[in-house]
């Protein structure tokens, strides 16, 4: 019985050697089509990657008189008008569109077929398009002109088509040998670059509603608005629920729809002391996005967070999971700064393309520079996820917090409904929530809601702060 026993180890051993050497050959002569490159796993991530910014070359007139005359002082020469051969003229009309030379400077570029080069300054114009373009996109690696490839909603995408380009080659290079010409065109091999079409940092983040200053309802009261809104967002009360319990505990009669009035009013109020309170924030910043309903449509909110003080500093309801309300999110939060940490700051989100993007437009726009890390997957493979995971989860914790108290509403009417709710969950989380991390008291204490014995008084509270703050806003809109 012990050599049978000894034999099946010997056996098992000698089958975990052979495994072993069998996933070594494997690993080493048959490469996986998808391993091709080798910073990501798979080749349609490749389009998502953020290219750097291209050259921007912008056209700018000078007299061509001025230039004649730089030239004749720096070389001692006079540039002579082109001498026609072969009896060849160009019309008397044609000048050059950046200097403004005459047709005696202008040289036929290719043989009567509509391309001009002035002598003066070099410029090249055709006759289809006279005018040249006021900015011209080159890319970075190779110096050709983009082209125009696809309009979006909110951006062009320009892509180089230079097949002889740099970062081309070192793509194809990257290329496994296996891989057949017809597939090539899942990984992303050209240089592009995104031209926003829609200016996001111009948008007014603190518009006021017509609720922020109505609260015409038949029957007003704040004691029942504070009643309202903490059964509803403190305690995760659908809107029925908070109607029947009002009812039963408080023998007050109001119908779901006046709850939600009562929310939506309070909201409307209070986002703006949310939006401009001063949390002094700290440099590390966490970002991330998580799904809602909207007419069973699905739509995103998009949160930044403050990692170590754990307040929201920015969100936002969108459509669709772009780059635009990306950018709103983290208006809002680097608004919060008195002043921009620069280099100091460390934004913290996951893999997807739109953090890059919005970082490459706040460097394009307002030259605000910071430190954008991504965390990629949900296991720590790399260094980079080894130190900054912490990070990630706890805005992915606040995303689980979140959804919990959303799923009670079955889902928003409406955008501005959306946007409405997610914001009076963020002055509840920000202001009135008792936190573990801070000994159980709220994340950003207040005076005036110190005095206050019980939580309808302080959402009654919280809705004078928005007032005053609205105020506020009106009169510097006045002055």
């Amino acid at each position: 019985m012990d050599s049978i026993i000894t034999y099946l180890l010997l056996y098992n051993q000698y089958l975990v050697k052979t495994i072993y050497k069998l996933v070594l050959f494997i690993s080493k002569n048959i490469p996986l089509n998808q391993w091709a490159f080798d910073d990501s796993n798979s080749p349609e991530y490749q389009k998502f990657k953020v290219d750097k910014l291209p050259k921007i070359i912008r056209f700018e007139k000078v007299d061509y008189q001025f230039l004649l005359a730089y030239y004749k002082h720096k070389y001692n020469k006079v540039v002579k008008p082109v001498q026609r051969r072969n009896g060849k003229s160009i019309p008397s009309e044609t000048i050059c569109p950046k200097c403004g030379a005459p047709h005696h400077y202008i040289y036929d570029n290719n043989g009567n077929r509509g391309q001009f080069q002035c002598k003066v300054c070099g410029q090249n114009f055709n006759e289809s398009n006279y005018v040249t373009k006021p900015i011209v996109l080159v890319c970075p690696h190779c110096g050709h002109t983009l082209t125009q490839k696809k309009n979006r909603k909110h951006f062009r995408i320009h892509k180089c088509i230079n097949p002889k380009c740099s970062y081309c080659l070192a793509g194809l290079k990257r290329l496994h040998s296996d891989i057949k010409s017809s597939e090539k065109y899942k990984y992303k091999l050209h240089y592009i670059y995104r031209e926003f079409t829609f200016d996001f940092f111009k948008m007014n983040l603190h518009t006021l509603s017509k609720r922020a200053i109505n609260f015409s309802f038949k029957k007003f009261n704040p004691h029942i608005m504070g009643l309202c809104l903490t059964y509803h967002v403190n305690l995760k009360l659908s809107t029925r629920q908070t109607a029947h319990a009002l009812a039963e505990i408080h023998s007050i009669k109001i119908s779901h729809t006046m709850v939600a009035n009562y929310a939506l009013t309070a909201a409307t109020v209070i986002k703006p002391f949310v939006d401009t309170f001063d949390y002094k924030p700290s440099n590390i910043l966490s970002a991330d996005e998580t799904y809602i309903r909207v007419k069973g449509i699905r739509h995103y909110v998009w949160i930044v967070m403050d990692a170590c003080k754990k307040s929201i500093l920015g969100y936002q309801v969108s459509d669709t999971r772009a780059v635009g309300p990306c950018i709103l999110a983290m208006r809002m939060a680097f608004d919060k700064f008195q002043s921009f940490p620069g280099k100091m700051l460390k934004f913290i989100a996951d893999g997807y393309s739109a953090y890059p993007l919005a970082k490459q437009q706040f460097e394009l726009e307002e030259n605000k520079i910071f430190d954008l890390t991504q965390v990629i997957g949900l296991t720590n493979d790399d260094s980079v996820s080894k130190e900054y995971r912490w990070i990630k989860q706890v805005v992915e914790r606040l995303n689980r917090t979140f959804k919990s108290s959303y799923r009670v509403t079955c889902g928003y009417g409406s955008e501005d409904g959306a946007l409405y709710g997610v914001s009076l969950w963020v002055a509840y989380y920000n202001f009135l929530r008792p936190h573990p991390y801070n000994y159980w008291r709220p994340l950003n204490e207040i005076d005036q809601l110190k005095q206050a014995d019980n939580m309808p008084a302080k959402w009654q509270i919280l809705i004078s702060l928005g007032q005053q703050t609205i105020l506020h806003m009106q009169e510097n809109q006045l002055s």
